[in-house]
């Protein structure tokens, strides 16, 4: 029978570069899209809904979170995310990849519309609500990366096949940018409609009422873009690797891509060899030991990856608050203070992490992963130690510029790094019975790693002295000795990928070795097993 697949899917891996190939990026990056902007915006409004929900008369700064409800607000997606991203990937395996994308994006639509309706006459229902549909949404981001990895790598020809992966995470730096250009659009309308004065000046009047529906406005529009590829999802037909070798419908997987390809692809008639041993399972120990130290390789790398980028991003407003990027929050009123962040945000999406990303596609299958992914964790680690080291260097006024050049620099190499690379190589390295489900594992640690990092480095990166931390808040190590903790998480990151094998230029059958398991007994066995040991995928460099 592996005659048959090979020969179907053979078309798949020679196919040039067409047409078929940018709309699957569109369809699955849209998803992506959707993915950053509504797991990002919250970053964006937390400052808000402290002043909205929590106002504390006579305080000499405006309200903010509780260090519970920071937690819970900034970190219940990911707990969603995670739990979608195991029982997706494992769905995306047992129904196929098709049949489940559909759910993910009506759960991703229905809960940003939800959120932004969160509703309750005290700020403690209001909070528990948002926290109820975030992580529903979160749910329905988790189940968006197994199966927008997998669609894509089981489509692509082995030549490319990096770049399309890449190029449909790269649609996340979109989803950012978006999410910081549109608060910053409506924070500026809103100010202009309903100017204020600065908390200092009117610690009431500074929070207008109407500054309630800027958060519920941006939570919202994050349902938009998926919405509107909702159709053709549903129109991109199973693709042939889970028609053929887990559905084993060859007639099917030949037809679907005569369709796609635009060529005619015979499927020869099924033949069941009843010397062909049975596959192995996922908690086998064939598995563990064909695969096991890759898993762990895919599943750490992006563990500790998650724990630098996602504090990074979730704190990135403090830390440009100790600089005096963003002034004094009771310098401003409450709207001001959504366009301060929005605007730096947005200059550190462009700047540096939508860059990256790009340089990720344009290289990825030149430079291969293993090699990106080293280098991206090496200068990560460079960076962070640059910024942490001197960190009072930088917290003098003429030196803010620099500051903010290294720390983009830590983004870019982020995202021209390991961000992308976790996210493609899962896809491409094991068998196509299992691939959405260890996808789905190793995404699920990823996530693991931004809860540690959102839910930790908030209590961590606070001043040492309690009496200038944010109010509610226990005193942490503070900004500089988060950020040192940050450089040995990478040094760790850098060493745990030398556990993922290189994929590049090579067909996803022979990464996965599904051609040893395929072949028939007898002395084609013997020849074939003989030819396929060169491929086993076994850790090297």
């Amino acid at each position: 029978m592996a005659k048959e697949q090979i020969q179907v899917l053979n078309a798949l891996d020679v196919a040039k570069t067409q047409w078929y190939h940018f709309t699957a990026i569109v369809i699955a990056g849209m998803g992506f899209f959707t993915d950053a902007y509504d797991l990002f915006c919250v970053s964006l409004v937390t400052k808000l809904l402290g002043r909205i929900y929590y106002h504390v008369d006579g305080a000499a700064k405006p309200g903010s979170l509780p260090p519970n409800v920071a937690a819970a607000v900034n970190g219940v997606a990911f707990c969603g995310t995670l739990s979608g991203q195991l029982f997706f990937g494992w769905l995306g395996d047992k129904m196929g990849r098709k049949r489940v994308y559909g759910m993910t994006l009506m759960m991703m639509v229905i809960c940003s519309v939800a959120s932004g309706l969160s509703f309750g006459h005290s700020a403690k229902t209001v909070m528990a609500t948002l926290c109820f549909f975030r992580f529903w949404l979160g749910f329905g981001i988790g189940g968006d990366y197994p199966l927008s990895a997998t669609i894509m790598s089981e489509y692509s020809n082995k030549k490319t096949r990096g770049a399309f992966i890449a190029a449909v995470f790269a649609m996340q730096g979109f989803g950012i940018l978006a999410g910081g250009i549109f608060a910053i659009i409506i924070s500026a309308a809103f100010n202009s409609w309903y100017p204020a004065p600065a908390y200092e000046i009117d610690p009431v009047g500074s929070t207008v009422v109407q500054a309630d529906y800027i958060w519920r406005i941006i939570v919202m529009v994050g349902a938009l873009p998926a919405a509107l590829t909702y159709y053709w999802r549903m129109k991109m037909p199973e693709t042939a690797r889970y028609t053929a070798l887990v559905a084993k419908n060859m007639k099917q997987a030949a037809a679907d891509m005569s369709k796609v390809l635009q060529v005619e692809i015979q499927a020869e008639p099924q033949r069941e060899d009843p010397a062909k041993p049975k596959p192995y399972g996922l908690f086998s120990k064939e598995f563990l030991s064909r695969h096991g130290l890759h898993l762990l390789g895919t599943s750490s790398t992006w563990f500790l990856l998650d724990i630098a980028f996602y504090s990074q991003n979730l704190f990135q407003k403090d830390i440009f608050s100790a600089i005096g990027w963003i002034p004094p929050a009771k310098t401003m009123n409450a709207i001001e203070e959504v366009y301060k962040i929005a605007r730096a945000q947005t200059l550190i999406a462009l700047c540096s992490t939508v860059p990256g990303y790009w340089f990720t596609v344009a290289l990825i299958d030149k430079m291969g992963r293993f090699a990106i992914q080293l280098m991206g964790f090496f200068f990560m680690t460079v960076f962070m130690f640059a910024l942490a080291i001197p960190y009072d260097h930088w917290t003098h006024k003429e030196n803010r510029i620099g500051f903010v050049v290294m720390y983009s620099l830590t983004f870019f190499f982020a995202n021209f790094g390991p961000n992308a690379t976790t996210f493609v190589v899962p896809a491409e390295i094991f068998p196509a019975r299992f691939r959405s489900t260890c996808h789905g594992i190793s995404s699920a640690s990823g996530k693991l790693g931004a809860i540690v990092g959102s839910f930790g480095f908030l209590y961590l990166a606070q001043n040492k002295d309690k009496s200038k931390a944010d109010a509610g808040y226990p005193a942490g190590i503070g900004v500089k000795n988060a950020l040192i903790v940050l450089g040995v998480v990478n040094v760790l990151g850098f060493f745990f990928t030398f556990l993922v094998p290189e994929a590049k230029g090579r067909s996803l059958e022979e990464m996965s070795g599904e051609n040893e398991e395929d072949v028939g007994s007898g002395e084609e066995s013997e020849q074939s097993h003989s030819h396929n040991n060169n491929n086993k995928t076994v850790p090297y460099v």
